[in-house]
């Protein structure tokens, strides 16, 4: 069976927001890592954005950030807070023998939380980056990590996968 990464909303228009703990900057840099240490390994990256439902065009800033997708990798956009629903994420996974999924990305209490939930509903194996997402407030995002996660799965760092 496979490890798979999934980057959550990697977008400049979400990046640029106030975030902790970690600024956007931080995030993407670390997800770079991460996403460079699974391609090394020949692990599938996944990477999601979304698409705001029922617009005629999408606010600047809606694509992913520059440089982030790689040939190879896995593309999702969803319509909803997590990366399941309404997308086809599990039967690519499945293509893959996908049995456990390493998540980050941002926001740590929305998309992050609401995929690592589909994820475990769908019986993967979940693992969180704690220092390669973020949320709108360090208490939401420390209450998650330390409280929630635990819950699903592992919660590691970085350094763990790089």
């Amino acid at each position: 069976m496979t490890t798979a990464l999934i980057l959550i909303d990697l977008m400049p228009r979400i990046l640029a927001l106030p975030l902790a703990p970690h600024s956007g900057e931080e995030v993407l840099a670390r997800c770079r890592r991460l996403a460079d240490a699974f391609r090394a390994d020949r692990r599938p990256v996944v990477l999601v954005r979304v698409d705001r439902p029922n617009v005629s065009e999408q606010p600047p800033g809606s694509g992913f950030a520059d440089g982030l997708v790689h040939p190879g990798d896995i593309v999702v956009v969803k319509h909803t807070v997590g990366a399941f629903h309404g997308t086809d994420l599990h039967e690519r996974l499945r293509e893959r023998d996908v049995d456990t999924v390493v998540l980050a990305g941002l926001v740590t209490t929305m998309g992050v939380e609401s995929t690592a939930r589909a994820a475990s509903d769908h019986d993967y194996e979940v693992e969180f980056v704690a220092d390669a997402m973020s949320g709108f407030a360090a208490d939401e995002h420390d209450f998650t990590v330390d409280r929630i996660f635990p819950r699903f799965g592992a919660v590691h760092d970085t350094a763990r996968y790089t």
